[in-house]
């Protein structure tokens, strides 16, 4: 099993390859994502975050998902579109994955396997949960759906002002 998130690769929303690696020393916050979801405006709050610490080192990378009732069902174009026009989102976005099952990214296999959800569960239970990364790469913190990024301030200022 992998000792950070560093040896995971992904696609961008836009069909590059990149490398979890390209991160190295910054704290991540990993959201799986959807477009017509109840949490959908929780991307104001994410990008809120991004545009607040980014400076200070943290990446925000949301991960669209239509693995719950189908609420992601649009292409890699129609997410990018939706998300700058509605939310103005300028954070890092992926290619659309799955986060649960056998198809599920290796990425959210490790941060499933390090971070268990409520009553030590390891699925994913719905959009926008929410995995902090330190600067080691190691995940430290998973967050319900329900938690809303501006929640994650404290959190995220803690792991910022660790030294590596």
């Amino acid at each position: 099993m992998s000792e950070n998130v560093y040896t995971f690769n992904a696609t961008t929303i836009t069909g590059e390859p990149v490398s979890l690696g390209d991160y190295r020393g910054k704290v991540l916050l990993i959201v799986n994502t959807a477009s017509k979801c109840g949490f959908t405006p929780q991307y104001k709050g994410l990008e809120n975050l991004h545009n607040t610490y980014k400076d200070q080192g943290l990446v925000v990378l949301g991960f669209p998902c239509n693995q719950f009732m189908e609420q992601e069902p649009g292409s890699e174009a129609d997410i990018q579109k939706f998300c700058e026009l509605n939310y103005g989102v300028s954070f890092q976005m992926l290619s659309k994955i799955d986060v649960n099952g056998s198809n599920a990214h290796p990425l959210y296999a490790y941060l499933t396997d390090t971070l268990k959800g409520v009553l030590g569960t390891k699925k994913i239970k719905w959009n926008f949960t929410k995995f902090l990364v330190n600067r080691l790469g190691q995940p430290v913190k998973r967050f319900s759906p329900n938690t809303e990024p501006e929640k994650l301030k404290d959190d995220i200022e803690t792991l910022l002002a660790e030294q590596i």
